[in-house]
């Protein structure tokens, strides 16, 4: 791949695409240390790995283990203080607030544990919204919206308000406002942490379907190891280190669910 400035408008990429063969994340020795006064906290320390094309990767800790440091030095969300993230063959480091902006909006989406819907607006009027702060040119493919609320059991609930929605809903229509962008990357950080078993069972469900049908990279962020037993591989995080990496039960299938999708080319992901 060549360097130069990576442009987040779809109609002028103004660099090669990228090798389908390399990591779509790649983590180099990245560290975030928090200041205050004198007093310094390593909330990460020197994490390295990657996380292949159409892979599902869950990263499980407790409380204070960093993972969710980890989660928003992954998405650009905060910056590292050593180490760098190279999405999609791209350093984070080498771009511009601006760019690593545009470069979360047409790659990268977020599922969080809060919903984040705003609450005047119809589940439908939240998806709309989030489209159109993508900054895409095409039109919302209706068409795509339908099978996304087909596959969430939502279709029938999108002219309803937050306040009428369970939370189970809410947080399938959270996922259908990330996914509507047909993003190359889904980043989940505790997205069952607010809900119930079957609503649980549900949302993890639907991160796999993205994962094996759409052909959409997932990194889920969780402290429930039972959780992150849908995932290909977990990696297990103390104290801001990566200290154990295990191949999950569909591993093998990942693998060549993987295989499968890069001999099929680009999908409906965008990769």
């Amino acid at each position: 791949m060549t360097s130069g400035r990576w442009h987040a408008d779809p109609a002028i990429y103004n660099r090669e695409v990228p090798d389908q063969t390399s990591p779509i994340i790649l983590a180099e020795n990245l560290t975030k240390v928090y200041r205050s006064g004198r007093i310094e906290v390593s909330a990460v320390r020197g994490v390295s790995f990657a996380v292949e094309r159409g892979e599902f990767v869950a990263i499980v800790g407790p409380s204070g283990s960093g993972k969710s440091t980890l989660f928003y030095l992954l998405g650009g969300l905060t910056r590292a203080t050593n180490g760098r993230v190279v999405i999609d063959g791209v350093d984070f480091a080498a771009l511009t607030d601006a760019e690593r902006t545009r470069l979360r909006k047409h790659r990268i989406a977020f599922v969080f544990q809060k919903f984040n819907l705003l609450p005047t607006l119809t589940a439908m009027g939240n998806i709309e919204l989030a489209y159109a702060v993508s900054g895409r040119k095409e039109p919302l493919d209706h068409k795509y919206l339908d099978h996304l609320g087909d596959l969430l059991s939502i279709r029938s609930r999108l002219g309803h308000r937050p306040s009428e929605l369970s939370g189970g809903e809410q947080q399938r229509v959270a996922i259908a406002r990330a996914l509507i962008t047909r993003p190359a990357i889904v980043l989940a950080d505790e997205p069952t942490g607010n809900l119930d078993t079957k609503n649980s069972e549900a949302v993890l469900e639907m991160l796999v379907l993205s994962n094996r049908e759409l052909r959409q990279t997932v990194l889920m962020i969780t402290h429930n190891p039972e959780a992150a037993q849908v995932a290909d591989r977990t990696l297990h995080m103390r104290d801001g280190e990566i200290e154990k990496v295990e191949n999950g039960a569909v591993g093998a299938a990942g693998g060549a669910h993987r295989g499968a999708s890069r001999a099929a080319g680009p999908g409906p992901a965008g990769v």
